[in-house]
């Protein structure tokens, strides 16, 4: 009766988890305690899915609990571990149905420590004992505790299988191999373990090379995350300041506007109301003269009227109204027309540059890269509309069909002057900017000479050295197609390039990558 009661007593100082006795108990917020250890470990598990639940009552917290050690339930283990409890079998000692049971248990069996390969039995710690100290058993291959034992007996002759055919690629026993497979490939068990566990060691350090190899991707990725994630805000920063200051700018200009509006407006309502003024006192004054001629003209005396006659005063000289002409003047509507239209390019370049900003953006491919074009199929897919730029074309050069085609000629075009256009070499640049991939084609004259440039912007125009010629400088890259063979210069140096000559040239881009290359198409 005593050794029931102290079993009970372990038994309620147990972690419900490793089914031990309390080991630094702490409790979780539903009042259930357990070692600190053993629900660390059982909510480290549950952390990927977010939430976090007591093993016992199932009670699920969204934030990890905060753990407290139970005082008093530790200082209740540390007493029945004194009074030598913890000797007593516990519970978890015993089988259970997920369990491998000794075979030499009576009654409730305990759990088995190890299995034996030759006895094709499992032992508890109990029963193991012979194992290790009866010399009969040394030899015996002990192994973890297994509930497949017997399919190491060969059905046919009941006899454990020690052998491994080859040709058949299976398990077989001694009789086996002299009978049934008799005149096969046979070696033993043993040896075809230590053949495929070299393999299987060669196996596991390609894994572990493979392992470490994406470990470097992972690694790399999280760094290009980073790039990413700072290159992004820095961007997003930059822009809100750059639009911000635009912003500025517009309010400013819409202040300065107002205020040129306000103060011609104050200038010609005051030249107005002054020449009203002067013409309304020029009023006064004629209906006073009037009314002074009226009394004279109605004086009935002759000689009075005679007399008063020579003292009238002399009419000044008249600013009549039909002198002021009042044309139909719009007055500021023009100003509106004017704002209009910087509102109307301003529209137009926001269009463009969001055009591009989204073009830029779409072809950020960071982590799954776009293969590259082998095909003229792949690279129409990258097709770029290209337009000449007239503020840049030489003089000598004429543009037709939309800016889209150049001829060369021998007098020069009347061209207004631009600060953009190449004053020496006949040369052009492109309206749009190339960003990304681009692919586009040029058709050349084949008994002409045509280079098929790409340049930076910032090239220098007006000179005659060939600091502004195409492919003489490290900011332009040019293929020279004379009509017989092509040749290539960079930074004034020229490679010859073997090809068929054709009259469609294909030039590819990949800003990105750092990729130019020219295609006889």
């Amino acid at each position: 009766m005593e050794q029931q009661e102290n079993r009970l007593d372990r038994e309620r100082f147990c972690c419900p988890i490793c089914l031990d006795l309390l080991k630094d108990p702490v409790a979780t917020g539903c009042g259930h305690s357990y070692c600190k250890s053993c629900i660390n470990t059982h909510w480290d598990k549950e952390e990927e899915r977010g939430s976090y639940s007591c093993p016992q009552c199932r009670q699920t917290f969204t934030q990890r609990p905060v753990l407290e050690k139970n005082t008093m339930l530790a200082d209740l283990v540390e007493e029945l571990k004194k009074t030598g409890l913890q000797a007593a079998p516990a519970d978890h000692c015993y089988a259970g149905p997920e369990d491998v049971a000794c075979d030499f248990c009576t009654g409730r069996k305990q759990k088995a420590l190890k299995s034996c390969l030759n006895c094709l039995a499992s032992y508890c710690e109990k029963h193991l004992q012979p194992h290790f100290q009866s010399a009969a058993f040394k030899k015996h291959k002990l192994v973890e505790p297994s509930e497949k034992l017997q399919e190491n007996i060969c059905s046919l002759h009941d006899e454990v299988m020690k052998m491994f055919c080859r040709t058949d690629q299976q398990c077989i026993c001694y009789l086996c191999s002299v009978e049934e497979h008799k005149g096969h490939d046979t070696v033993s068990a043993a040896a075809e373990r230590t053949e495929r566990q070299r393999e299987l060691g060669l196996r596991r350090q390609t894994i572990q090379q493979r392992v470490q190899d994406t470990e470097k991707d992972v690694k790399l990725l999280q760094q290009e995350e980073e790039a990413v994630n700072g290159s992004a805000d820095k961007a997003v920063e930059d822009s809100e300041e750059i639009f911000t200051e635009l912003i500025r700018l517009l309010e400013k200009r819409s202040s300065d506007v107002k205020q040129q509006i306000r103060s011609q407006q104050e200038t010609e309502v005051s030249r107005v109301r002054e020449l009203q003024e002067r013409l309304e006192q020029e009023i006064t004054e004629l209906k006073r003269k009037d009314h002074e001629l009226k009394q004279l003209s109605d004086t009935e005396d002759h000689n009075q009227f005679l007399h008063n006659y020579p003292s009238l005063s002399p009419l000044s000289e008249s600013t009549h109204s039909s002198s002021i002409r009042i044309r139909p003047l719009r007055y500021f509507e023009d100003v509106t027309a004017a704002v209009s239209q910087v509102r109307g390019r301003l529209q137009d370049i926001l269009s463009e540059t969001e055009t591009k900003i989204l073009q830029i953006v779409s072809q950020m491919d960071v982590l799954l890269p776009q293969p590259e074009p082998e095909t003229r199929a792949d690279f129409l897919k990258y097709s770029q509309e290209i337009t000449l730029d007239p503020n840049t074309v030489n003089r000598r050069l004429l543009l037709s069909e939309g800016n889209r085609k150049v001829t060369r000629t021998s007098e020069d075009q009347s061209y207004s002057d631009q600060p953009d256009r190449f004053t020496f070499w006949n040369q052009a640049l492109s309206r749009e900017s190339l960003t990304g991939r681009c692919y586009w084609e040029v058709e050349v004259e084949v008994r002409g000479e045509v280079h098929v440039a790409v340049t930076y912007k910032n090239i220098s125009r007006a000179g005659n050295s060939d600091e502004y010629r195409f492919g003489c400088n490290d900011k332009s890259w040019m293929l020279n197609c004379d009509g017989n063979s092509y040749n290539f210069h960079y930074n004034n140096i020229m490679t010859p390039v073997s090809g068929s000559v054709s009259s469609r040239v294909g030039v590819y881009l990949d800003h990105s990558a750092g990729v130019l290359s020219f295609y006889s198409v």
